[in-house]
């Protein structure tokens, strides 16, 4: 059993990739199949920090942390099919041969018996970590692509730690050299070329590895007391929010710095657009734990102090799923959305990247349809909203033109100006586009129908419970979403075991039948082993509230298959 190797990354690459260490972190937050990385018990200042938040250095990019717990990685491998189950034990095989087994060491033999239950990797720049005694928003340049690990690994057991510091595996075409700072002794390498380790151990309770000399000393000066990521800004105010007992993962990232840094990388793996939008938040954290039955992620974001912009505390979310068909393929739900626009506006301002330019929506919107989007539709769409896709069941003798609708809803709080506006796109499709708009009813409910030239339904709109709005775009499913259903999306047992029922109440939350919605529409790739992670997955659900004026809390969970207990990784190559 190896798993835990990937936790004690004790000797490290010299200028370990933000781009590969990002997309670990991505793998975290998303569907699951292939997750690694390590961290530290005993935090100085409280249990509901990141393990060794208290050494690392205080504008760090990313820090992630693992268990060393055996059966929490058994666990893990069970999850998915017997591809992903392949790929995810060539990987950590990878990662022990590059990181332990190249080293000379072995984890059941030398790091085992006196590591604890956790350990933490960060990776720093070192032109964003420059030591100060006080905290600060870090929201300043970053102006390397060059970074340095530090990992810090919890002690349980003293005298086995300091032996293994104390003699370590010989350095090709090096030696090891003993040196002190701030009166603590360092172990480090000198004369080869490439990787220099240095390794210091803190108080009999932690002991440090770095791959740069001056990262060891800022951890050292983080211990002591300055500038560390226990007291960067909102850290221990937002961390302890998703913090768990025993937890698989934890992780940190600095947005602005991490956005940059990866923005400068010629193989970034976000496009520009995300990476500018992510530079409004300050941090992002999140603590991922296995269950029976998948992976949950509880994650929190949070604004950078200094920040003018404020957060809209309104959770009305929670209801859309009671009014769609238990057949829905996807659901995504918001409390608000002339809100959601307006926040939208706020941050894309003066963003060349942003996916949508509003003024040029704004004008499009006005070209098409005549109607001024702020005014005549977003004025009265403030209450809860949902787009949804439903999939097509074909009647008999009838042609199958589409294989679902997109179906949109919205809690109208203004009734009449809504029907104006409605009113007024009747018009434009008929006279403008020569669309056959015709009035009929569905349930005993009054509804619009707007054909194309050769008379096949193309949409409908018309009013739910007096007060909620529809459009529906594609396959005729009038009969499932106008009638009260029985059995609704919210009651179906895949919605209820998939969507976290917390927080609570909601600002919105998303639902993705991932089996059922990859047999219907061939998805775009966006990661590796694409196809092979959605074979694994069941569904995935999201359910996020605003914490206050400066945070966002989101609960994901993902439903993964079981492809049964895996066979014992390969021995190490002698």
């Amino acid at each position: 059993m190896a798993l835990p190797v990937v936790s004690n990354s004790m000797r490290k690459r010299k200028k370990p990739s933000l781009v590969l260490t990002l997309s670990f972190t991505g793998l975290l937050i998303g569907a699951g199949s292939a997750l690694y990385w390590v961290l530290t018990q005993g935090n100085l200042f409280s249990r509901d920090l990141l393990p060794g938040a208290n050494i690392i250095p205080q504008n760090a990019l990313v820090a992630v942390s693992l268990t060393t717990d055996p059966g929490q990685w058994e666990k893990l491998r069970e999850f998915g099919t017997k591809e992903t189950q392949s790929l995810l034990d060539k990987n950590l095989v990878q990662l022990r041969d590059r990181f332990l087994t190249n080293h000379g060491y072995d984890f059941q033999k030398d790091i085992s018996p006196w590591v604890g239950d956790q350990v933490t990797i960060a990776i720093v720049a070192p032109n964003a970590s420059k030591t100060t005694s006080k905290p600060v928003a870090t929201d300043g340049e970053a102006t390397t692509n060059e970074q340095s690990m530090v990992m810090i690994l919890p002690v349980k057991n003293l005298q086995r730690a300091s032996s293994i510091l104390a003699q370590p595996k010989a350095v090709k075409d090096g030696k090891w050299i003993d040196r002190t700072y701030e009166n603590i002794p360092i172990k480090e390498t000198q004369g080869q070329v490439g990787e220099k380790f240095s390794a210091a151990l803190l108080d009999g309770r932690f002991l440090v590895v770095t791959d740069n000399p001056k990262t060891t000393e800022q951890a050292i000066d983080a211990y002591k007391g300055k500038a560390s990521l226990a007291i960067s800004a909102g850290f221990a105010e937002n961390f302890p929010k998703i913090a768990r007992s025993r937890p698989f993962a934890q992780f940190y990232v600095n947005v602005p710095y991490s956005a940059k840094i990866t923005g400068a990388s010629p193989n970034r793996p976000l496009p520009a657009q995300v990476l500018t939008q992510l530079q409004n938040n300050q941090g992002l954290a999140g603590t991922m734990t296995l269950e029976s039955e998948g992976i949950r992620l509880k994650s929190v974001s949070w604004l950078n102090p200094n920040s003018q912009r404020v957060l809209s505390v309104e959770n009305k979310a929670g209801k859309m799923q009671n009014r769609l068909p238990a057949e829905t393929l996807m659901m995504l739900s918001g409390g608000n959305l002339k809100q959601l626009w307006a926040d939208y506006v706020l941050t894309s301002q003066r963003n060349p990247y942003s996916p949508v330019i509003p003024e040029q929506l704004r004008k499009g919107v006005k070209s098409l349809t005549t109607l001024d989007l702020d005014e005549d539709l977003l004025n009265w769409m403030r209450g809860e909203f949902s787009v949804s896709v439903i999939p097509n069941t074909p009647k008999e003798g009838l042609p199958e033109n589409f294989r679902a609708a997109l179906v949109f809803m919205v809690q109208a709080t203004n009734r009449s100006r809504a029907e104006i506006a409605l009113k007024q796109l009747d018009e434009v499709m008929k006279n403008q586009y020569q669309f056959q708009v015709k009035y009929t009813t569905v349930d005993g409910k009054p509804v619009v129908n707007w054909l194309g030239p050769f008379g096949t339904l193309t949409a409908t709109h018309g009013w739910l419970d007096g007060d909620v709005a529809f459009l529906t775009v594609g396959a005729p499913v009038n009969d499932r979403v106008i009638p009260r259903q029985n059995n609704t999306l919210a009651n179906t047992a895949l919605f209820q075991n998939t969507v976290p029922s917390e927080p609570n109440p909601t600002n919105g939350q998303l639902f993705l039948d991932v089996e059922r919605t990859a047999k219907y529409f061939p998805l775009a790739s966006f990661v590796p082993n694409q196809r092979a992670l959605l074979e694994a997955t069941r569904s995935a659900g999201v359910t996020v509230a605003v914490s206050d004026s400066r945070s966002t809390r989101y609960d994901i969970f993902v439903s993964l298959k079981k492809a049964g207990k895996p066979e014992p990784l390969p021995s190490p190559a002698k």
